[in-house]
């Protein structure tokens, strides 16, 4: 009865319009009266709480330095360091897009704002050179969403103050998952595209590469000194969105010299806006998480999952189809704060790694971005190419299967991500 009165009281206010958020704290006060009480003061008390945590600093910092990366040249650059090496080959500007896109995840952790840099900047080039424009659409679209993996990732931030996992972890964790995300879509590209008849571009003298790559060191180091900061301790997640931020805007302005002085408080505005409504979703989950607990909706999931808890692989699988089925109506913020509380007892009762699941959890609600119809990277990516919705879908399914492919990979062999944590903490 009480999964019933919490999936009703969920679903039936955002079918009426009503944001996100308000729906999380009506789904709360909806199992509050299931208990036969109410408590406003209560209601109040766990928003307050679930804002009032450290961790949480690192979300503004985190979507300053995307808006600060954008706007000081760090995307063009790396474009260009790529097209410079790999940009001569059959189907280089997708090869350009996957790489771009796996360095810019290390930079900005947001899927809608890397698809949309990057698609501005390609998709003409490619259009020019005569590519298959839903395709390579379908392709940018699933190179964004390697952002919420490998870290920093915004996803790992709100999954770990959730379920109580270290971010830290999550986030060391997400590096092998996203580079294999990466890997099958150079293998899915190489499939789709060997027959194409695009033009190729002329390759660069090794003065060209050579000053791409002075041009583009400093971005490129970018990730490595987040990462690196993490795994040698020299600062926390939060620390790092903060260092993250001081040097996209030293690049912009004082080396690349794109960005101004005026154009920083439009960017403290976007980011200001974007922190808002995540922490609002995020206080507004934890009333519904809280109660979510105390209405013993867990223990009624696992019930219904008993069957499979016998074995960790076949019921990770069958989370992850589930979550996969949610991610084609929910995007991937509510995802992770309706489903964290609901899953968490269960991974920690079978036995599975919280950081393995968490990463596990968080590649499979970065997919669900690009599933229809509710994909927000999608959306972004069908304004940035001005192409229809079912041309996209066209295009997009070979990389939607290959990074499914990888998911249920690391689903079968655990040790692909728990192996390197171990060696990286």
């Amino acid at each position: 009865m009480t999964i019933i009165v919490f999936t009703l009281a969920l679903l039936a206010p955002m079918a009426l319009g009503l944001p996100i958020a308000f729906s999380l704290i009506l789904c709360g006060v909806a199992l509050m009266l299931t208990q036969g009480q109410f408590d406003a003061t209560l209601v109040s008390q766990k928003m307050i709480e679930g804002t009032d945590s450290f961790p949480l600093l690192a979300i503004p910092f985190f979507l300053l330095a995307g808006e600060l990366m954008n706007a000081g040249g760090i995307s063009k650059r790396i474009v260009n360091f790529a097209l410079a090496w790999v940009g001569h080959l059959r189907g280089g500007l997708g090869y350009v897009a996957i790489f771009a896109s796996v360095v810019m995840a290390a930079i900005s952790g947001s899927a809608a704002a890397d698809t949309a840099a990057l698609g501005a900047l390609l998709i003409p080039m490619m259009r020019r050179a005569n590519y298959d424009i839903p395709r390579a659409s379908g392709l940018m679209a699933a190179g964004g969403v390697i952002a919420p993996v490998i870290p920093p990732s915004i996803g790992m931030i709100i999954f770990g103050v959730i379920g109580n996992v270290s971010i830290g972890k999550l986030f060391l964790a997400g590096i092998v998952p996203g580079i294999l995300m990466g890997l099958s879509l150079v293998i899915a590209w190489a499939w789709v595209a060997r027959r194409d008849k695009v033009e190729v571009l002329p390759r660069q003298g090794f003065a060209k590469r050579m000053r791409a790559g002075i041009d583009g060191i400093w971005a490129l180091t970018m990730p490595i000194g987040v990462i690196g900061g993490l795994k040698f301790g020299l600062f926390t997640p939060t620390e790092a969105g903060v260092a993250a931020c001081v040097y996209a805007f030293v690049l912009g302005l004082v080396v690349y010299r794109d960005l101004r002085l005026r154009d920083c408080l439009p960017l403290l505005v976007a980011a200001a806006k974007s922190t808002a409504v995540v922490v609002f979703l995020i206080a507004s989950a934890l009333v519904s998480a809280y109660l979510i607990a105390m209405s013993e909706v867990p223990d009624q999931v696992a019930y219904l999952l008993e069957p499979f808890t016998g074995n960790k692989t076949v019921l990770m699988a069958v989370i992850m189809i589930l979550v996969v089925v949610i991610g084609t109506a929910l995007d991937m913020g509510p995802t992770i704060m309706i489903l964290t509380p609901v899953f968490m007892p269960i991974v920690k009762e079978a036995g599975i790694d919280p950081v393995y699941f968490g990463v596990l959890f968080i590649m499979n609600n970065a997919i669900g971005l690009i599933t229809p119809p509710v994909g927000i990277v999608l959306n972004v990516i069908c304004g940035v190419s001005k192409i229809t919705m079912k041309q996209l879908m066209e295009g997009l399914w070979p990389f939607l299967w290959a990074e499914l492919a990888v998911m249920f990979l690391l689903v079968a062999f655990p040790s692909i991500v728990l192996v390197p944590l171990k060696w990286l903490m």
